[in-house]
């Protein structure tokens, strides 16, 4: 049986990611932030904190073919 690849670990945090970051800037101003935005930054700077490690184990697990 063929094993699945490993790029849907990277796929999701960056889709939770890139819909969070776009929510985030189409805020109107971020001089009255809210308890709520803080967490909603920081939401997806871990995302995307997630993203980028599984994306380098991506790239090395496909090694030179």
């Amino acid at each position: 049986m063929r094993e699945r690849p490993k790029v849907v670990l990277f796929w999701i945090p960056l889709l939770f990611g890139l819909l969070s970051g776009t929510a985030l800037i189409g805020r109107p101003s971020l001089a009255g932030v809210r308890a709520v935005d803080i967490v909603h930054l920081i939401a997806t700077g871990m995302c995307f904190g997630a993203t980028i490690p599984l994306f380098v184990l991506f790239l090395r697990s496909r090694g030179p073919r």
